[in-house]
């Protein structure tokens, strides 16, 4: 009743970009994971901040819940519209519409991807590093303070957004953050919208910070015997101060999948995969001494990506992991899960994955940002089996309980949504509590993204 009540003040607004037919409302109420297919009553197109303020008014007016989408890349649901109403697509405010380029910095609209920036950026010299794998939109990325392969050069969503435009649940267009090096001028307001997954605001223009293009990149990838052995590489390579721009892990299953799918003829061993990025002096010095640290550790199997061409099919191989497991099983669906531990207590918690995936009688090739102490594993399913869910859910939550005795966090990267709802208590205890209240005072209807990341209240 509420949304056939605005439904004539969003025609009026959006016309032929309000639309309601099955096919794109089908496209919107899936995922990427096993959450359950859960369509919007109608998928809106705004193409400026005007119109999504607008909208949001409309909506608030008729109790409309409004779930914000990017590229729907997200893999704990977030852009699941729970509660029907609009399902909020981006993906037409596209544009760049500034490069600062002496200032190393880039305004730009909510629904360009990464990729297209990174296109557009090519001939400054400049690029915008978080590589989360999938093409994700940048809004999308900011919302879910999204991370990837690079993090652990140039940090995650959180280190580079330096201004945000958002509109509130009320309508009212805020900005955040200004494009100076630093502020103390009040509450970080930018940084409580990055990470806040659509539930406080919808992100209309990001200002991002940029770096510049390397002058050498060196690629490479090493085989160990043992899951031990690749990870306390990672640990000594980052106490030894050796500048890594990706630094990531795979387990023997998984070198296998990258077998299957790419053709390639890795050993049935883990794996590490790094990059270094900078002069060639630079560039050089470090992949000398990681090579010691490889021989030191026993690595072997030792193949440098010496062309542009080699490096990125083996990061598109990389990237490629997730929908080359799902190929692995046939019909099968992924239960995905990350967690992030301290550096010091990752060979450990792999290993504890392992056990317990092992132990339950799945199969969940495992994979991870080991440079930043982050690993995810896809345990593959028969969707028709519910016993073996039952067993997927109860190693990631055994997992999810070990990152925190252990001083983690239960996501590193995939972020809340509604998969990891049942977690954040242990985590955030009381905290979780203001985050409620941080909720409530912006969004005292919960229309926007209602179900994810914040205890729903009676």
């Amino acid at each position: 009743m509420a949304f056939s009540e605005s439904l004539s003040a969003l025609e009026s607004l959006l016309g032929e970009r309000l639309n309601r037919s099955a096919g794109d409302r089908d496209q919107h109420g899936r995922n990427e994971t096993w959450f359950p297919f859960s369509p919007p009553d109608a998928v809106a197109y705004p193409e400026t901040t005007q119109e999504v303020a607008e909208l949001v008014k409309i909506c608030a007016a008729h109790d409309v819940a409004i779930t914000p989408w990017g590229t729907g890349t997200s893999l704990e649901g977030h852009a699941v519209p729970l509660r029907g109403g609009i399902s909020l697509d981006m993906s037409r405010m596209n544009r760049v519409l500034e490069v600062l380029d002496a200032d190393m910095q880039v305004r730009v609209q909510p629904g360009v991807t990464r990729m297209a920036l990174n296109d557009d950026l090519r001939a400054t010299g400049l690029f915008f590093p978080v590589d989360p794998g999938a093409n994700a939109s940048l809004g999308g990325m900011a919302a879910t303070r999204a991370s990837g392969t690079t993090t652990v050069r140039y940090g995650s969503m959180r280190d580079n957004v330096a201004a945000l435009e958002v509109v509130l649940a009320d309508g009212r267009i805020i900005r955040t953050g200004s494009r100076a090096k630093k502020s103390a001028a009040g509450y970080d307001l930018t940084a409580l919208m990055v990470g806040s997954e659509g539930t406080l605001g919808i992100i209309t223009e990001l200002t991002l910070r940029l770096h510049g293009q390397p002058e050498a990149i060196s690629s490479a990838v090493c085989a160990f015997e043992t899951l031990e052995a690749a990870v306390e590489t990672v640990q000594l390579t980052i106490q030894m101060g050796i500048p890594m721009a990706r630094i990531e892990f795979v387990d023997a299953l998984t070198a296998e999948i990258f077998n299957e799918a790419n053709g390639t003829n890795f050993p049935a061993k883990p794996h590490l995969m790094i990059e270094f990025h900078g002069s060639d002096a630079a560039v050089a010095e470090a992949s000398e001494r990681f090579g010691e640290v490889v021989a030191d550790m026993g690595g072997a199997d030792f193949q440098w990506a010496t062309t542009t061409e080699d490096r990125n099919k083996l990061w598109r191989m990389r990237h490629g992991a997730y929908p080359a497991s799902i190929a692995h099983r046939p019909g099968c669906m992924g239960l995905v899960t990350d967690i992030c531990v301290p550096i010091s207590r990752l060979a450990e918690a792999v290993a504890e994955m392992a056990g317990e995936i092992a132990a339950a009688g799945l199969i969940g090739p495992m994979v991870g940002h080991v440079g930043d102490g982050n690993f995810h594993s896809v345990m593959l399913l028969d969707p028709n089996d519910e016993d073996e869910f039952k067993r997927a859910k109860d190693v990631a939550g055994k997992m999810a309980k070990r990152a925190l005795e252990m001083g983690g966090t239960v996501t590193g990267e995939h972020g809340i949504g509604m998969g990891k709802i049942g977690y954040m208590r242990a985590e955030h205890g009381a905290g979780w509590d203001v985050m409620g209240t941080l909720k409530a005072a912006l969004d005292p209807q919960n229309i926007l993204n209602p179900g994810k990341l914040v205890e729903q209240k009676a």
